[in-house]
């Protein structure tokens, strides 16, 4: 099988050039777009995005993929003066690389 395709991954109108890559709002999960998304809300949604493609199932039978990302466990924290309530949501992101050096590099993957 082949390492899986920036549309894959990032959705359909997904380009990249030498210097920039392009990912289009509409095609990240359950992000509202907007001018004014956070930083935060878009990473979700490219996690959101990445996470079918990036399956664990997908990763066993694919040598190629080097990364997946699966689901933690829900948990709860309080935070804040007033200790509010907060759902802690996880995503695993991993990384698989021939056992050459400690760091993480990019481009490994």
């Amino acid at each position: 099988m082949a390492e899986p395709t920036l549309q894959q991954i990032f959705g359909a109108n997904a380009t990249q050039t030498s210097t920039t890559i392009t990912i289009t709002k509409a095609d990240l999960p359950r992000l509202t777009p907007s001018a004014t998304n956070t930083a935060e809300s878009l990473l979700t949604g490219i996690l959101l995005k990445a996470e079918e493609p990036l399956s664990q199932a997908n990763f066993d039978s694919n040598l190629d993929q080097s990364i997946y990302i699966s689901d933690g466990f829900p948990s709860f924290t309080n935070r804040g003066a007033n200790n509010d309530k907060y759902r802690v949501d996880q995503l695993t992101i991993n990384l698989a690389k021939l056992d050459t050096s400690s760091a993480i590099d990019p481009d490994d993957y």
